[in-house]
């Protein structure tokens, strides 16, 4: 029996901010005392927190580690070192992987591989195809994040186009269907024009003309129509434009919605400028696009239509990143570097550090009925995050845990610092160090 106490912390937590102090005894969080109240637990290990933030540990609803079968790019341990040093506790993983994750046996097959080096808790995405409908309907809704679709062909090409196959799982599905949106005949048709103007030398500020608005729209109002037709429970994944805004509510809470989406870090970041200097490094599907598209994104994430922030985190390796437009994939890390980037939106007045948690921590746990995480609650599990908030450091390779060993990041500077990182009760990363072997959980879901 382990007891850990974090006294001094400036808390963020469900829309409020505290000093105050959070005893730990073993996974879970056993008090919560507030200033002026008697300290009266002993504990193994005490931590002086002034001055510091206290967050809940990000849960990502969205991330690529890129195992099995693409470990030159990730691998499950060495991207969830790098989520852990992020203050990323949970993450959620997609299936295009090779093989692609559409049978429940390689479904399992991750899970086992997680279980014993993952040091962040886990869960992973059923994929979808045009033809394993009877598979996804046995996947276990307590134990599994969701079913993925690629409604548009991104890395893999698990592209699921057949109406009929639409149909049938939105129809059929009783659990969350997480969606990536393009209409591929219209990223088809775009990408024949580039290529007869330009062959195969399509320059990179071309991505959101090839990948526009239109495709992207086409796509996420399929996704909602099938949804509201059936009843599913929808999750669009990385919006990039203000037109599909149209297509989602707000002045609902998010845990009341049957359509919820997702915003990534890079497209509150960037906008198409950035194609010029950074080129295929901010290569992403969907692709990152004006300025307004940009402004738009973060109204929706400040005024409730888009209920998470997450990262698509998606590694290659920079020499696939060279490559020409059509040959460099798509995509790029991000994990280690989320939470910071985010909460520099606080330095500038644009959001709160309660709004970075709702968006990060709260939002996932409630959306996807995680047991027990994503809140600072006495009986939840301590996945928490200690923040430096007038820390600068700035992102360079010889910083960076990401396998790929590039970011888009680079050169950089923000004025956060992740030092603690909690996983399970466990004190996972102090101050750059990894100081404790303890993997992470699979993650549970309340449904």
């Amino acid at each position: 029996m382990s007891t850990i106490l974090i006294k001094n912390a400036t808390i963020f937590n469900e829309g409020c901010q505290l000093t105050g102090h959070v005893f730990i005894r073993d996974q879970f969080i056993e008090n919560i005392t507030e200033p002026g109240q008697p300290l009266a637990e002993k504990a193994d290990t005490v931590i002086d927190a002034k001055g510091k933030y206290l967050l809940p540990g990000v849960i990502d609803d969205q991330v690529h580690f890129r195992e099995p079968g693409l470990t030159h790019k990730a691998d499950i341990a060495s991207e969830s070192r790098a989520a852990i040093a992020g203050g990323v506790t949970s993450f959620m993983e997609m299936p295009n992987t090779i093989p692609q994750t559409t049978t429940q046996d390689l479904l399992e097959a991750k899970y086992q591989k997680a279980a014993g080096v993952s040091l962040a808790n886990y869960s992973f995405y059923m994929g979808a195809t045009n033809n394993n409908v009877e598979e996804l309907l046995k996947t276990n809704p307590a134990l599994v994040c969701g079913i993925k679709i690629f409604m548009g062909s991104s890395t893999g090409n698990m592209l699921v186009d057949n109406p009929e196959s639409l149909r049938a799982i939105f129809s059929q599905t009783p659990m969350l269907i997480a969606v990536h949106c393009e209409d591929e005949s219209i990223v088809r048709k775009n990408s024949e024009a580039a290529r007869a103007r330009f062959g195969e030398d399509v320059p990179v500020y071309l991505h959101p003309v090839i990948r526009d608005e239109e495709a992207c729209y086409k796509s996420s109002h399929l996704a909602v129509e099938l949804a509201t037709k059936y009843g599913s429970r929808l999750h669009i994944l990385h919006l990039s434009t203000a037109r599909e805004l149209e297509l989602l509510t707000s002045g609902i809470p998010a845990a009341e919605k049957q359509i919820t989406a997702e915003v990534c870090v890079h497209h509150l970041l960037f906008d198409n400028r950035e194609y010029f200097t950074r080129g295929n490094l901010v290569k992403w599907n969907p692709a990152i696009k004006t300025a307004h598209d940009r402004e738009a994104l973060m109204q929706g994430l400040i005024s409730g239509k888009i209920d998470v922030v997450a990262t698509d985190h998606a590694p290659h390796t920079l020499e696939e990143k060279q490559n020409t437009y059509f040959k460099a994939p798509s995509g790029g890390p991000l994990v280690q570097h989320s939470l910071i980037a985010m909460l520099e939106f606080c330095r500038k007045g644009i959001l709160t550090p309660g709004q970075v948690v709702d968006k990060m921590c709260h939002a996932p746990a409630m959306l996807f009925k995680i047991n027990r995480r994503g809140f600072i609650r006495k009986g939840y599990y301590a996945d928490l995050v200690i923040v430096d908030p007038n820390s600068p450091w700035t992102v360079g390779r010889q910083n960076l845990l990401y396998k790929c060993g590039w970011s888009p990041l680079e050169g950089m500077t923000f004025s956060s610092r992740v030092t603690h990182t909690f996983v399970n009760g466990k004190l996972v990363y102090d101050n750059g160090n990894f100081v404790s072997p303890q993997t992470g959980m699979r993650l549970v879901f309340d449904r």
